[in-house]
């Protein structure tokens, strides 16, 4: 998804560079406004109804109609991609990326479930890893920021 939907907007961003700045612009404040919205987020309950899992197929379709899953590659694209440089480099890089990452990401999460489920018990523990969270999004995208006011600079 993060391949396709990069190179997709490679074509745009070859024909028309100043939609890469307003997509980064927009992108940056999602992930933002997101940041905000995980660290303001009220504790819940962690006693949830058991569901039936989604079989290998349906999670891999599902991310076709997923709307975090869109706007999570196309937030990346748009933040993580210079108009200037090789698209489908970049691309590529981000894909691998977030492959290399959410795989031992996963793990862990599934490994430390139950721990965590224990460690997350009271509102104040829920609140603190909400905030770290925030704060961890926040500076995953400072340096692009970085270069986006550098570039309006100059």
């Amino acid at each position: 998804m993060v391949i396709l939907i990069g190179l997709g907007f490679g074509f745009i961003f070859e024909r028309f560079p100043v939609v890469h700045t307003y997509i980064r612009i927009i992108g940056i404040a999602y992930l933002i406004f997101l940041s905000w919205k995980i660290a303001s987020s009220a504790p819940n309950s962690l006693n949830a109804k058991q569901a039936r899992p989604f079989s290998f197929l349906q999670a891999v379709l599902f991310q076709w109609v997923n709307p975090k899953a869109w706007i999570m590659a196309t937030s990346a694209v748009a933040a993580f991609t210079s108009g200037n440089a090789n698209i489908l480099l970049q691309v590529s890089i981000i894909a691998l990326a977030f492959m290399v990452v959410a795989f031992p990401c996963t793990g862990l999460w599934l490994f430390f479930g139950v721990w965590l489920k224990k460690f997350f018990n009271t509102p104040s523990h829920q609140q603190n890893f909400n905030i770290g969270m925030a704060i961890l999004l926040i500076l995953s995208i400072t340096p692009v920021t970085y270069d986006l006011i550098k570039e309006f600079i100059n």
